[in-house]
């Protein structure tokens, strides 16, 4: 296995927890809060994406998919559409409302195969190269790459937590 390899057998682990923490959710488990700040699946789940899209899009040297392909306009949100979600109120948290799990997961998706085709494209070598030089040490590829891993499986881990709670509730 090389790291190519590697690295999409790890991000194809986030798309097997994103999947499993949306599928068959209503709007309002979406938008389900256990307490006025906590975070909801909906807004975890777009902000890992939001994430992946920018941060990968920018070392990619590519534009990001939710405002190349329309994600942005779909979703609808009262944000600026470089908006990551990081360092999000509480009340903004709670304006990233979704209509349904399936956009969701297909924002998601269309980002996944973006990173895909990406890490395709790496040689070992290439994760050596600095791609952000504001941070001592300055970052290299592959840190960014794994920081963008390790960030979303604990996002969609805290997803798939609060779909067991919202399970629980139903009964």
């Amino acid at each position: 296995m090389n790291t190519a390899d590697l690295l999409t057998e790890a991000y194809g682990r986030i798309k097997e927890v994103v999947h499993s923490a949306v599928d068959g959710l209503t709007t309002d488990e979406l938008a389900f809060r256990v307490d006025p700040e906590a975070n909801t699946v909906g807004w975890l789940v777009w902000h890992l994406a939001r994430v992946q899209d920018d941060h990968v899009a920018e070392v990619a040297g590519r534009p990001q998919t939710w405002t190349e392909d329309g994600w942005d306009k779909r979703f609808g949100l009262p944000l600026d559409t470089a908006d990551i979600g990081y360092g999000h109120s509480p009340q903004e948290v709670a304006s990233v409302t979704v209509s349904s799990g399936d956009l969701l997961t297909g924002y998601y998706d269309a980002v996944h195969e973006q990173t895909l085709a990406y890490l395709r494209s790496l040689a070992d070598a290439d994760l050596d190269q600095v791609v952000d030089r504001r941070w001592n040490p300055p970052v290299t590829l592959g840190a960014r790459l794994v920081s963008v891993l390790s960030d979303d499986l604990q996002h969609a881990g805290q997803a798939a937590l609060l779909r067991g709670i919202l399970l629980r509730r139903r009964g």
